[in-house]
């Protein structure tokens, strides 16, 4: 399996040489050169397979040089981490409503079950591409993205990694996560903005050929952890397709049924995840976008214009307030159906304008395989609210943001297909937003709140979340936005 650019520029690239490079050296993201297939009876063959044996066979699809035995025992190391060595466990809350709880890994966040095989994905590409110089890792992160990559790649040989986060749009306790953080190769920054300015930061230090090769000088390469990388967005496909595996074991549903998926969606590399999934021929009808405040998203699904010169808005749902979803470009390539020129074309009206357009062909695509709507900061506290009253499960923001937006998605449209939603944070990463959400008198340390809240919940604190109580803050600089490439080549010196 090759790998190209989105925006063309580049040489078709292997797996591995692909997530060892991270972003393309045009700017564009890279994208398989097809959809492998998954057949129904590849399908049944899973059936009664751990999610690590399912997470080869789907990754294997597009890492054809990869040694299979190996990445098996790399999905085996990677998902012993988890709660039941079970990445994706399905709750059912209702008739044909679903919760798919992706918060059971180290550091309690969807993000870990990409971040957790990445560093073996990372170096094995190294190793297949001659890479002999130390690697380091770039991470913008808007919450949970940081400390999952911290997490996974603390005290790898041969790396380093450096995480920047908006100092005031992350909650208090994945604060507290990443700038606690231990490892000798690691560094965590605050900057000052949001996490779009976290993200073109990054993007422009990979995209600059004087930074590249000061850092080459100091036998250092960079790559990246975000979902721009492909090693990150592929092993999120899994669990599309392990939910649906799951839900026929069980008799929710038979092999061949087309059933949902809601996906609270930021830098749109988790939906993309599922697009992916149903490219591959897992049986899915609908996938919902599900936004916050921050709506770019749904006002592009619902004209076809892409535009982030609007207000931006800091919620409670942090890891949702993005303005740019990088991951796009990889949908609105496949929306030109395949033309890296139309794709690059809109990209650099985005980085001009701030805005660009896709034609009525592209929109009517998008409608078919999409739905997408948005919560306010209202609504969202109210579902977490019905939803503990009715249910008694205890709802993160972004997870309260797809639950209302998939309700919403029900009643407007009058679909009783089986409906999964992606829950992506456990709720004791936002304590102080769900004890409001629920009743309880919120205080100023986060701590506290989530005593309070397993006082009213009975819901067990994590001991990842125990354990940062009195932790010591190693990293507490605050930079510009402009001060990033500074902070790389200090970091590496």
């Amino acid at each position: 399996m090759k790998f190209i650019s989105t925006r063309g520029n580049d040489s078709a690239l292997s797996a591995g040489h692909a997530i060892a490079k991270g972003l393309a050296s045009d700017g564009g993201l890279f994208v398989p050169e097809y959809f492998p297939q998954v057949t129904i009876t590849e399908l049944e063959e899973m059936l009664n397979c751990s999610y690590a044996e399912r997470a080869t066979k789907v990754l294997k699809k597009f890492l054809t040089e990869y040694d299979e035995k190996e990445l098996l025992s790399a999905c085996e190391k990677a998902y012993s981490k988890f709660e039941d060595s079970d990445p994706a466990p399905i709750v059912k809350t209702d008739e044909n409503f679903y919760i798919m709880e992706l918060f059971h890994g180290p550091t309690l966040a969807f993000k870990d079950v990409a971040l957790t095989l990445l560093p073996y994905l990372l170096r094995e590409g190294c190793n297949q591409s001659g890479i002999k110089e130390e690697i380091l890792v770039l991470v913008a992160t808007s919450g949970d993205t940081g400390k999952a990559a911290l997490e996974g790649f603390k005290n790898q040989p041969g790396v380093k990694i450096m995480v920047f986060f908006p100092s005031e749009g992350v909650s208090d306790m994945q604060k507290a996560q990443m700038t606690t953080q231990d490892g000798d190769n690691v560094n965590v920054v605050a900057v000052k903005g949001n996490f779009d300015d976290c993200q073109t930061a990054v993007k422009r230090i990979f995209s600059s050929k004087e930074i590249n090769l000061e850092l080459l000088n100091k036998s250092v390469k960079l790559s990246s952890a975000n979902s721009i990388n492909f090693g990150r967005l592929a092993p999120q496909i899994t669990y599309y397709f392990s939910a649906y595996l799951d839900m026929c074991e069980s008799g929710e549903i038979n092999m061949g049924d087309k059933i949902n998926f809601v996906v609270p969606t930021g830098n749109f590399g988790n939906i993309l995840a599922g697009y992916y999934a149903k490219r591959m021929g897992l049986p899915i009808e609908k996938l919902v976008c599900a936004s916050n405040s921050n709506n770019v998203l749904t006002e592009f699904f619902a004209s076809g214009d892409y535009d982030i010169n609007r207000e931006f808005f800091k919620t409670m749902s942090p890891s949702m307030d993005i303005l740019i979803s990088s991951n796009l470009e990889r949908l609105v390539f496949e929306l030109s159906n395949r033309d890296c020129a139309i794709t690059k074309a809109r990209m650099d009206q985005l980085k001009q304008s701030g805005k660009y357009s896709i034609d009525e062909a592209g929109l009517e695509k998008l409608n078919e395989e999409f739905y997408a709507d948005f919560c306010d900061e209202e609504d969202c506290l109210n579902e977490i609210s019905d939803f503990f009253e009715e249910y008694g499960y205890v709802l993160d923001p972004h997870t309260a943001v797809a639950v209302s937006v998939a309700n919403n998605f029900k009643r407007y449209t009058g679909d009783e297909l089986p409906t999964v939603v992606l829950s992506t944070a456990s709720p004791y990463k936002f304590t102080q937003s769900v004890l409001k959400a629920i009743g309880g008198k919120v205080e100023k340390d986060a701590f506290l709140c989530a005593e309070k809240l397993y006082s009213l919940t009975a819901m067990p604190v994590p001991e990842q979340i125990r354990s940062l109580k009195g932790k010591e803050r190693r990293f507490n600089k605050v930079i510009e936005r402009n001060e990033t490439e500074k902070a790389v080549l200090e970091f590496v010196k």
